[in-house]
C-alpha cells in the first residue's frame, strides 16, 4: 500500500519550491516531485543573472537564490523525488488522487499544486550543420560562467529577453560583443535594448547564423558565417565563442492531467482563481502555468501563488481548518530554530 501525503507538489522550481516550505508550516505531510535531477526550475539556467525583484532580497545571483530556495524548501523535510516525470493522474472515488510516474510507481495524495512553470524545457538547438560538435566548448545555450567570456568576442544569437539582457551582461566582461537577430527589430525589453544600442555592441538585424567554421579543425568556433535575409549578402566574423538564445522547446508537461478538463481549449495556461483553484476540486496551481485576473509573472507572484494554493489545499482537505498560517514571527514552529539560529549569532 503507498503512503498517504497531504499534498504532493509537482515542479520544483521557485513555486514548487515556495510550496513545499508553506505546507510544510501549515503542518502538511508534503511530497514534491521535480523531472530534472536538481531543484531550481528555470532559474537555474541563468546561475550568474543577478535578481534585484524580490522584495527584501538584495540583488542575489540565479546559484545563490536557488540554494537559499532550496534550503527554505526542506525547512520541514517534505519528501523529495527528483529525476521523476509524471505521467499520469487520476481520480479516486474517495477524491484522493493517484500519480503515475515514469519510473512505475504509484504516489497517493489528498491534494495536488502544480507548480510545472513553462513545462520541461530544453533550449532551442542552432540549425547549422555539424552544430552540435561546438557544443560546450565555444557554443553554448546557457551560461555557465562569465568568467569564460573575459576578454573574448562573442557573438550573441537572438533578439528576445534572455539574448539581450545577456548581451549587456557582457559588454563589461567581453572584449566586443555582437549580436545577430533574424527580425528587424528587437523584441525585448525597451530599456535594455536602448542600453546595448548605447554601448559598443555590434548589432547585425534581419540576419540569421548559416555555418559554422572550425579552428584548425578542432571543436572551437573561429567565424561564424552570418546571412542577411534581406540583401541575402554573407559575412565571415571572427569569434571566441557564439551564445545561442533562440527560446525554449517545451514539453507538453499537463498531458498526464488531459483526462482531468484543466484548461481552456488551445491554451497552455491552466485558467485558475486567484486562490490558485482550478475547475478540479483537490487540485490547485501556482507559478508561470496559471491564468487569472491580476496575474503577476514574476517571482513574487510565483510565491503569493504558492500560499494561496497551500492555504487552498490546507482547506480542500481539511474545511474547519484556519484559512491562512500564523505569521512566522509569531509561529510556534519557529520557536525552537529561532532559539537556535539566536544561538549561534551571539556566538559570533
Amino acid at each position: 500500500m503507498t503512503e498517504m501525503f497531504d499534498v504532493t507538489i509537482i515542479g520544483g522550481g521557485p513555486a514548487g519550491l515556495y510550496s513545499a516550505f508553506y505546507s510544510g508550516l501549515r503542518g502538511m505531510k508534503t511530497k514534491l516531485i521535480e523531472s530534472q535531477r536538481k531543484l531550481g526550475g528555470k532559474v537555474l539556467l541563468y546561475p550568474e543573472k543577478m535578481i534585484w525583484d524580490v522584495g527584501g532580497q538584495p540583488p542575489v545571483p540565479g546559484h545563490t537564490f536557488v540554494k537559499q530556495l532550496v534550503d527554505q524548501a526542506l525547512t520541514f523535510e517534505p519528501t523529495v523525488c527528483l529525476d521523476t516525470k509524471v505521467e499520469y493522474v487520476e481520480k479516486t472515488a474517495d477524491k484522493h488522487f493517484l500519480i503515475t510516474t515514469n519510473h512505475g510507481e504509484i504516489h497517493e495524495t489528498k491534494s495536488i499544486i502544480l507548480a510545472v512553470g513553462g513545462g520541461i524545457i530544453h533550449p532551442k538547438r542552432l540549425d547549422c550543420p555539424g552544430a552540435e560538435k561546438f557544443e560546450g566548448e565555444t557554443l553554448h545555450y546557457t551560461v555557465p560562467s562569465l568568467k569564460l567570456f573575459y576578454q573574448k568576442t562573442v557573438v550573441v544569437s537572438g533578439g528576445g529577453n534572455g539574448a539581450i539582457d545577456w548581451a549587456v551582461e557582457l559588454l563589461d566582461i567581453a572584449k566586443h560583443v555582437i549580436v545577430v537577430y533574424r527580425q528587424g527589430d528587437f523584441p525585448a525589453h525597451e530599456a535594455q535594448v536602448e542600453l546595448l544600442r548605447k554601448r559598443n555592441a555590434t548589432i547585425l538585424l534581419n540576419s540569421t547564423i548559416e555555418t559554422l567554421i572550425p579552428h584548425n579543425h578542432r571543436n572551437k568556433i573561429k567565424q561564424v558565417v552570418v546571412k542577411n535575409v534581406v540583401s541575402e549578402e554573407t559575412n565571415a566574423i571572427d569569434t571566441d565563442h557564439l551564445i545561442v538564445s533562440h527560446g525554449f522547446d517545451r514539453e507538453d508537461s499537463l498531458q498526464f492531467a488531459s483526462s482531468i478538463q484543466l484548461r481552456k481549449k488551445d491554451e497552455y495556461f491552466y485558467e485558475a482563481s486567484p486562490t490558485c483553484s482550478t475547475s478540479e476540486p483537490g487540485i490547485f496551481a501556482a507559478g508561470d502555468i496559471i491564468n487569472y485576473d491580476g496575474k503577476v509573472y514574476l517571482l513574487v507572484g510565483a510565491f503569493q501563488d504558492a500560499i494561496n494554493a497551500v492555504n487552498s489545499a490546507k482547506q480542500y482537505i481539511d474545511p474547519l481548518a484556519e484559512k491562512i498560517a500564523m505569521v512566522s514571527s509569531h509561529n510556534e514552529k519557529f520557536r525552537e530554530k529561532n532559539k537556535q539560529l539566536l544561538e549561534t549569532e551571539l556566538k559570533l
